[in-house]
């Protein structure tokens, strides 16, 4: 514990040093990064370890990020308090699911969450205290002065996004490793054999849709930080299916992973423009070639390594040994 506490403050340390010596373009990818990790990370748990399929989890981010921007803008609360409130109304709205979600599983549960994708953040263009369609405005404010002249607005969210990062990631491995994830993983394996032993498995499977909605809701609000608003055209379906493939890329049990997942997402916008410009710069194809690159990485990792290239190459080692 204690080890694993140090190793996460000094690799925040590590970044937060990188992140003054970078240009604002890649701070402001950092932040990004952040972001797709603690979403990944909800996945991973959900997913990876409780063997609960969901496409939804753009849906719980946008739950996370209505929260935090209606915290902040009505009730006029510190940044903190509203990136808490996004983790407590997403994990009660996950609560809520849950339990409809314990009695599905496999396809079922996969097009349940997909329709929530689908669906729940256009709700918002029916309700005037939601923004409609413009969304809300989420300002967490400039830096404190204390931190210099230098110290830019990006470089702010950066700090604070990497902060989030490392203290979601540090908590969710602390809980993977527990009873509960050990738990988690005896029901994705056999379920029945599982409630054999003593296991109440539809409560754990709650309980697993609650800690990943909560960690989606704050993936959810940081989002909204780097871009400042709240609106239903920043949680898509693309979002959802984005994370699914940075999931499987990442390899969906691999809490590690998920750094690397976090960086192929942030570069495949980059490599479609690098490509789109090569082959003319038609802004149709600048507009649908990262979804085609996510589409046909999605269908490579499936085909080549189904548990990610981290699993794939600690199978390998295994073998050898």
């Amino acid at each position: 514990m204690r080890k694993k506490l140090a190793l996460f403050i000094l690799l925040g340390w590590i970044l937060l040093l990188i992140g003054d010596r970078v240009d604002e373009l890649r701070v402001y990818q950092g932040a990004q990064i952040a972001m797709y990790a603690i979403a990944l990370s909800s996945i991973v748990l959900l997913t990876g370890y409780s063997g609960q399929v969901s496409l939804g989890n753009g849906a719980m981010m946008a739950v996370g990020g209505y929260a935090a921007a209606l915290t902040l803008n009505n009730l006029g609360s510190p940044v903190w308090f509203a990136f808490v409130m996004a983790v407590v109304v997403s994990a009660l709205f996950g609560a809520f699911l849950g339990l409809a979600a314990a009695r599905l599983s496999g396809p079922y549960l996969a097009g349940t969450t997909l329709a929530l994708a689908v669906g729940l953040p256009e709700i918002a263009n029916q309700f005037n205290f939601l923004g409609g369609v413009p969304g809300l405005l989420f300002d967490v404010g400039f830096p404190p002065e204390r931190l210099g002249e230098e110290f830019t607005q990006y470089k702010w969210f950066f700090w604070i996004a990497t902060f989030l990062a490392l203290l979601s990631l540090f908590i969710t491995s602390n809980i993977l490793q527990s009873r509960y994830g050990r738990t988690w993983r005896a029901i994705r394996s056999n379920s029945l054999a599982a409630e054999l032993s003593g296991v109440h498995a539809g409560r754990m499977k709650i309980l697993a849709f609650t800690i990943s909605s909560a960690i989606a809701g704050l993936a959810g609000a940081v989002l909204a930080m780097t871009i400042s608003l709240v609106a239903p055209g920043a949680y898509t379906l693309a979002l959802s299916f984005a994370l699914v493939t940075g999931a499987v890329l990442a390899g969906v049990s691999s809490l590690p992973g998920v750094v690397f997942g976090a960086l192929i997402l942030v570069a495949i916008p980059e490599v479609a423009d690098v490509l789109a410009t090569r082959w003319g710069g038609d802004e149709n194809l600048n507009n649908y070639l990262p979804g085609l690159i996510v589409s046909v990485l999605l269908i490579l990792s499936v085909i080549f390594t189904p548990n990610g290239p981290g699993e794939k190459l600690k199978s390998r080692h295994h073998k050898k040994a």
